[in-house]
């Protein structure tokens, strides 16, 4: 008996075999593979890290709440390494051997151009969680992050105003690739409409990585005698320490030259001493600090989760912007998939418009039916001595992207897809 019924089993076995079925593709059926691609090590480690980490804790949540149409949801994750190229490698990796049914991923604006023909390729998803300069539109991309009128132009007209302390004169500096020099650009149309002339724009670019801003800081002292100035940081990934750091050196303080940074959150900041950078000021469309019972609960499970896991300076660990646009993205994905009952891409999509989600930025936001990106409210905040930011001005709600300028020649009745 014992023999008829092991032939039995073993019969079964090799019929499922021959028909291409395994053990392994039964356990593949329950689950939902999500990729994630974000450097973990490299220059932009210091911002990225911190987007894997929170996607694993919305991974578990999810999961933890039944996950995906009864699936669970299995995180893949791969680290391009501050490497653009590789970000195209890895991208194609977890699409084609990794069979993700979608990625969260890349930070700079150089990585996403470097993924988008492999995503458009293989027709796959990709949902992007950063502030960004605009001037794209994918069919295969989801922008949970600010477009240049949610963060950047609002940012400027503030230091502009008499709250903002009536800058006249302004530096633009970034890191040298495409989101700073894109922003800038259209930065730059903007002063111009407001009457400022090119005699009172300085533009400094430095690659990444770069440490040494004793000479840049020297200049934009020198600069500043000269009228009411005002700095816009496009400066990326780690190089914002020694930059922050060298302001303090110089005794630059928010009173004399204020400094709004676009990719400097309160993650950046864990590793720099931020007395001497008190009413500097950065523009986002969240921070940890704003007050409501969505936001409150975010951040306590974020440091729950942190400490739990035991990550790195656990008990500092804070939220950011880009993490909750990780975190909103991962729920509205969540959501289209479950009105489309299907994973598939170009239903996902059309599932995705109109998408709607309690935030922890205190609103309910929702996804453009046209244009891929999310209505958002703007906040810009002073830094404060813990590493926090009080928020010194607000949108009054959240704000439709414009992913095309109206800053930029050739961008008129452009829209959506």
């Amino acid at each position: 008996m014992k023999r008829r019924s092991a032939l039995k089993q073993l019969t079964a076995v090799s019929l499922l075999a021959m028909s291409g079925f395994t053990a392994q593709s039964f356990a593949a059926e329950d689950t939902i593979k999500v990729g994630i691609l974000h450097s973990l090590s490299g220059t932009m480690a210091i911002s990225e890290t911190s987007l894997k980490d929170v996607a694993l804790m919305t991974i578990d949540e999810i999961n933890a709440k039944g996950g995906v149409n009864g699936k669970k949801l299995e995180a893949v994750i791969v680290d391009p390494a501050s490497n653009w190229p590789l970000f195209a490698e890895k991208a194609r990796q977890l699409i084609d051997k990794d069979k993700v049914s979608v990625v969260f991923g890349c930070w700079t604006s150089v990585s996403r151009k470097s993924v988008l023909p492999v995503f458009k390729e293989l027709n796959s998803l990709l949902f992007y969680p950063v502030q960004y300069e605009g001037e794209e539109l994918e069919k295969n991309v989801f922008y949970t992050g600010a477009a240049p009128n949610q963060q950047a132009i609002p940012a400027v007209e503030y230091l502009m105003s008499e709250d903002g302390g009536g800058a006249k004169r302004f530096v633009l500096l970034g890191t040298d690739y495409v989101y700073p020099r894109t922003t800038n650009k259209i930065l730059r149309e903007f002063l111009h409409s407001k009457g400022v002339k090119d005699t009172d724009i300085e533009e400094v670019y430095t690659p990444f990585g770069h440490s040494d801003y004793q000479t840049i800081v020297a200049n934009i002292k020198k600069f500043s005698t000269g009228g009411k100035t005002a700095v816009i940081s496009t400066i990326n990934g780690d190089s914002n320490v020694p930059f922050y750091k060298e302001l303090g050196n110089a005794g630059l303080k928010a009173t004399d030259v204020p400094v709004v940074a676009f990719s400097v959150g309160e993650e950046e900041l864990r590793g720099v001493d931020t007395k001497p950078l008190v009413g500097h000021l950065a523009a986002w469309n969240y921070f940890e600090s704003i007050k409501n019972p969505v936001n409150a609960e975010f951040v306590a499970k974020w440091k729950a989760y942190a400490k739990a896991k035991n990550l790195p300076n656990y008990a500092t660990a804070v939220t950011n912007d880009p993490m909750e646009a990780t975190y909103v993205g991962m729920y509205m994905w969540k959501q289209a998939v479950e009105k489309a009952k299907s994973t598939d891409t170009d239903k996902v999509i059309a599932a995705m418009g109109g998408q709607k989600f309690a935030a922890p930025d205190g609103f309910t936001i929702e996804m453009d039916p046209t244009n891929h990106h999310l209505h958002k409210p703007v906040f810009i905040g002073e830094i404060q001595a813990d590493g926090q930011f009080n928020t010194v001005w607000k949108s009054k709600g959240p704000i439709r992207a414009q992913p095309w300028s109206p800053f930029i020649k050739g961008n008129e009745g452009k829209q959506g897809l």
